[in-house]
């Protein structure tokens, strides 16, 4: 599939389905007559919100539930929600009407920044948009540049392309948009979408998305019955995955320098890809390949949206399993695994071996602090404490931060402002982000990195493999994540799980739980505190989370327990990890009797997966 691929033209079969409506000027904008575009359909998404049958008080509530619609859509810096039907106890939430109202506060926002940055009004405001495979996308992309038009910008369809490369859809030449869309749910079912929102300065921040979706919220409580599902003038089609592939292909080129066959520098190496029927084959035909590698017995290359094989997810063990096979079927040297929008990775050594979590820190830290000696390296806070000493023992700095790429992305670049050295930015999922590409979490540019210290290593004489550069990491002894449903209405879900976790730290600070204290950040010498965020200067935060380092008289500090909020979901994680047999299990249940139950929060928790955990241990 092309990646110019673009989403087909629903307008015929809506016109036919749609009454002509008059809508009013777009906002008051000075748009050129080749960026404007016609809105032909006023569609009744909630037929209750008849303002004439409602009494005020009744009038109000309905209006709160459905600004609650769409500011509940936000999931930390990016939007997420249902777009089909199939999944058991979910409705659709992320609708048209709903992406429309997002997508059209996205591009004020931008045009607003824009001018304010300026200084004066801003004409023909350029928003490209892209998108991974899911069947959802065609129906949503018209809402998407919908949108976009009724703020007044010009538009862009990227089609079928990856998270990454609609951020440097804004930086390279000739291209340069102003902004970029990408939509996609990443690893999530096929019944899920979302919205990730891009300038040239990167990913929006949490508090960003958070302007935007209550702006939205108001534009689909006010706008009631009417809403725009025609494109009269369809946007550009623009194939700028070719543009970015050559740009991957001229960093390996230029880094490698391949004193022999310069133009192919992979060729010789066996890479095998596993794009997990995302957006990720790409990288296989538009970079491997025209780079000399032999790709033979790569994986799941197609872009189909309904995932077929496996979940596309380095994490997902059927995805590295499947990988790890073909490697060593194929005595490959390299195997990588993309999520579906390919701003996360995995990879497998030649030896068949998984990297990926810790691991894949630990490995990109040693390639960077190699090129980068004394950078501090910023990673969430349910690394190991072996990836500490596995960073230190190279010169490194470890600062442990809050989970979350955003979190984690965010705290390397400030960071860098305050002057001090951060080259890379990680969090165990997979997203890692770099100071030299413009701290943006590309899977593939990652990729392109270990790529790169491969044939390096090759061309100085090691036939040892990626694998080597880690093979002092020591595992943790035990680790282990379980799950605590929050019992409440989604729209209190939030507040209920910051109640718990705070009730946790406030347990914590007074002493009831002997051997427990709140962890700082590890070796991280920055700014102690700073995991906790007791700064001066503390930072938004999105989701309460705590980590806790864990003590006994008879093997002093051997683990540790971090409690978060998750973004995604109407739930808590909780991570344990021990250096000692049985640590797992004891630690948990002090969790569970001297503070779940001991604090009263398991009254509106669901707390049984604790309990299955404690009562039947790790076979659980």
């Amino acid at each position: 599939m092309a990646a110019s691929t673009s989403s087909p033209n629903i307008s015929t079969s809506l016109r036919r389905k749609t009454r002509k409506t008059n809508y009013p000027s777009l906002l008051g904008k000075n748009i050129s007559l080749h960026t404007k575009l016609g809105f032909s359909s006023s569609v009744p998404f909630n037929k209750s919100l008849n303002v004439k049958s409602y009494g005020a008080a009744k009038y109000d509530e309905v209006v709160d539930e459905e600004l609650d619609k769409i500011r509940r859509l936000q999931n930390g810096s990016d939007v997420r929600g249902v777009a089909l039907e199939g999944e058991k106890g979910r409705t659709v939430d992320l609708t048209p009407p709903a992406v429309e109202a997002i997508s059209e506060s996205f591009g004020e926002w931008v045009i607003n920044g824009l001018e304010k940055e300026k200084g004066y009004p801003v004409e023909n405001v350029s928003v490209s948009l892209g998108r991974d495979p899911r069947i959802s996308a065609s129906k949503l992309s018209v809402a998407v540049f919908a949108g976009l038009a009724r703020a007044g910008c010009m538009t862009f369809d990227v089609g079928l392309a990856t998270t990454p490369a609609c951020f440097m859809s804004t930086l390279l030449p000739p291209f340069v948009y102003d902004a970029s869309i990408m939509m996609t749910a990443s690893h999530l079912p096929y019944t899920r979408n979302g919205l990730k929102f891009f300038t040239k300065r990167g990913g929006l921040t949490s508090l960003e998305v958070e302007e935007v979706c209550d702006k939205a919220a108001r534009k689909y409580a006010n706008r009631m019955a009417k809403v725009s599902t025609l494109l009269n003038v369809l946007p550009t089609k623009v194939d700028f995955m070719s543009a970015y592939s050559k740009h991957l292909r001229e960093i390996i080129k230029e880094r490698i320098g391949h004193p022999l066959h310069y133009e192919t520098p992979l060729k010789g190496f066996q890479i095998i890809v596993n794009a997990g029927n995302g957006s990720g084959g790409f990288f296989t035909w538009n970079v491997l390949d025209k780079l000399g590698a032999d790709t033979f017995g790569s994986l799941h290359l197609n872009p189909d949206g309904m995932f077929p094989n496996h979940i596309p997810n380095p994490e997902d063990k059927t995805a590295m399993a499947m990988t790890r096979a073909a490697v060593l079927e194929n005595s490959a040297d390299l195997g990588i695994v993309f999520d579906t929008d390919v701003d996360r990775s995995g990879v497998v050594d030649n030896k068949g071996n998984s990297i990926n979590g810790d691991k894949l820190i630990a490995l990109m830290s040693a390639i960077v602090l190699k090129e980068n000696p004394g950078s501090t390296i910023v990673t969430d806070a349910r690394t190991s404490m072996s990836l500490t000493k596995f960073i230190t023992d190279r010169g490194g700095h470890h600062c442990l931060y809050r989970a979350g790429y955003r979190n984690v992305i965010d705290k390397g670049v400030q960071l860098n402002m305050d002057g001090i050295e951060t080259h890379l930015m990680m969090e165990t999922s997979g997203h890692g982000a770099l100071k030299e590409n413009h701290f943006l979490d590309d899977g593939a540019y990652t990729v392109v990195k270990i790529i790169i210290e491969m044939v390096r290593m090759k061309l100085g004489g090691s036939d040892e493999g990626i694998g080597s550069l880690i093979k002092d990491l020591e595992e943790p002894y035990e680790s282990i994540e379980l799950r605590i449903n929050i019992i409440s209405e989604p729209r209190n879900a939030k507040a209920k799980g910051s109640e718990a976790i705070e009730t946790f730290r406030n347990y914590i600070e007074e002493g009831r739980l002997k051997g427990w204290e709140l962890d700082s950040c590890g070796d991280c010498w920055v700014s102690e505190g700073c995991l906790v965020d007791t700064n001066d200067t503390p930072t938004h935060i999105d989701a309460q989370m705590y980590r806790v380092k864990v003590s006994n008289n008879e093997h002093g500090q051997h683990g540790w327990i971090h409690m978060r909020q998750s973004i995604h979901n109407p739930n808590i994680a909780v991570n344990l990890q021990s250096s000692v047999h049985g640590g797992c299990l004891s630690m948990a249940r002090a969790f569970r009797d001297d503070f779940l139950k001991a604090s009263g929060v398991d009254t509106f928790l669901d707390i049984a997966q604790i309990d299955k955990f404690v009562e039947n241990g790790p076979l659980a």
